[in-house]
């Protein structure tokens, strides 16, 4: 994941010149996201939203921000709770606090994170764009989908199937009733029919 320790130097850099801080921070976020029971939601996951952050930076009106809100979005992940965003926020409030950055982008980042729990249109077009990266998986192509439902499936390893079947289903049925998944019109172009025949692939089978 070199490529995304450098966007989080490059990132940080603008905010301080406490490279231990930068570093200590760093180690943080690649330990949090590489524990053994992260199949799905871990650096690779940081990997791919940051490729898209940047791939759309054109059409944000502030990268740094959605960026930060991308690094910390799932850095307290528990398949047993159901506050993993308002932790993972409050941890991104205090880690920014000590890089230094601005009042107001910290303010905004935590509303980004805690809006990827409902994943709904919130009317603020960069915290849409982050939920759309966050949801681009489920219009993948259909091989990468299904690798994605393997790795959820993996991680809530506790549960057995007749729990978890009932809980996924809940949860593709939850995408499958919005009016619209992708709430930038650029994904729902590009992702919205490929990720409503890939929820209903795995719906059938679930």
């Amino acid at each position: 994941m070199g490529d995304l320790k450098a966007v989080w130097f490059e990132l940080t850099a603008k905010y301080t010149d406490n490279d231990q801080l930068m570093e200590a921070l760093w180690v943080e976020i690649e330990k949090d996201y590489s524990t053994k029971k992260r199949h799905y939601h871990n650096l690779a996951h940081l990997a791919y939203m940051t490729a898209k952050a940047i791939q759309y930076k054109w059409q944000l009106n502030d990268l740094d921000t959605v960026l930060f809100s991308i690094f910390y979005h799932d850095i307290v992940y528990n398949t047993r709770r159901n506050d993993n965003e308002q932790k993972s926020a409050d941890v991104a409030e205090d880690r920014l606090t000590k890089l230094g950055v601005p009042t107001d982008k910290i303010t905004t980042c935590h509303h980004q994170i805690i809006a990827t729990k409902n994943h709904e249109d919130n009317g603020d077009n960069d915290t849409n764009f982050l939920v759309d990266f966050d949801l681009a998986i489920l219009g993948d192509t259909a091989e990468n989908y299904r690798e994605y439902a393997k790795q959820i499936r993996a991680e809530y390893a506790i549960y057995p199937d007749f729990l978890y079947k009932k809980g996924r289903r809940k949860v593709l049925l939850h995408f499958l009733e919005m009016d619209r998944i992708f709430k930038a019109d650029e994904f729902r172009e590009r992702y919205e029919q490929q990720a409503r025949e890939n929820l209903k692939a795995e719906l059938v089978i679930t």
